[in-house]
């Protein structure tokens, strides 16, 4: 159902308007369960997981590109409309040509991700939505089967961790953690070891955590800057580091976490 947009203040598009305003689309997706799915590359990845379209904006050079996705979703409106339309309501060019509103799914339990994983990853505090969404592409490309978010950590779904990750986020299973660092003993009785990575003095190196061979490991990731808090690296079961060259003393968590995830893959 395509509808063609002439007056930037429809109501029909609310779903867009000012996307660059991040604290309000933090709140906003969220409560209002949706999420904005950006290029045609990711609406497809997110229609391809089973994710149900609210309607979809794009310019109008983009319909023949989308002329199959329209089709099979004939009820759903398509808004299109010049770029100097489009651009006034969001707030921004699109570059990327296309966009949809997308349904919410419905949240998965915790619970369900631990029983038949090898390979987590927990995000602690994660608040930086660009390395939220590279974390969760290399996860996906390098065999971690789930990922876990803190309480306080951002929303994989927000605008740009989606289009950072090209859409993985919807290919890789994910929770919200009731309770973070309480949550570690809920990893334990699912027979996880967990592994925080931090620089302390008895950290082992990644190689020696890759020896031990563990047949179920959760890789513990901090937030930007402070890192992993002293609660959740006195209940993890063991620090480990990536060796550095004398002067650096880190890398940045998304980067980290790709070293992290191939060095820890599970060996058959």
């Amino acid at each position: 159902m395509i509808i063609e947009l002439s007056d930037p203040a429809d109501p029909r598009v609310s779903d867009y308007t000012h996307l660059t305003d991040v604290q309000l689309r933090r709140v906003r997706e969220p409560a209002e369960g949706m999420y904005i799915a950006e290029s045609s590359r990711v609406l497809r990845r997110a229609l391809d997981a089973g994710h149900r379209p609210r309607s979809f904006f794009l310019a109008p050079k983009w319909l023949d590109d989308l002329s199959d996705v329209l089709a099979a979703h004939p009820d759903v409106p398509a808004f299109i409309g010049a770029p100097g339309v489009l651009e006034e309501i969001t707030g921004f060019h699109l570059h990327r040509g296309a966009m949809a509103a997308m349904e919410r799914p419905a949240p998965v339990s915790v619970e369900s991700l631990l029983d038949s994983a090898r390979r987590i990853a927990v995000l602690e505090d994660i608040v930086d939505h660009t390395n939220l969404g590279a974390i969760f592409r290399s996860a996906a490309a390098l065999e971690v089967d789930a990922v876990l978010v803190s309480p306080r950590c951002g929303d994989p779904l927000y605008r740009r961790s989606i289009r950072v990750s090209m859409g993985t986020v919807f290919q890789i299973p994910w929770a919200r953690l009731d309770a973070w660092p309480a949550g570690i003993s809920l990893l334990r009785q699912h027979g996880f070891t967990t592994a925080a990575l931090a620089l302390t003095e008895n950290s082992l190196t990644l190689d020696q955590l890759a020896e031990r061979r563990v047949e179920k490991l959760a890789l513990v990731l901090g937030t930007e800057g402070e890192g992993l808090g002293p609660q959740t690296l006195a209940a993890a079961d063991c620090t480990v580091k990536i060796p550095m060259r004398p002067g650096v003393d880190s890398l940045n968590v998304a980067a980290a976490s790709a070293v992290a995830f191939w060095a820890c893959r599970p060996r058959t």
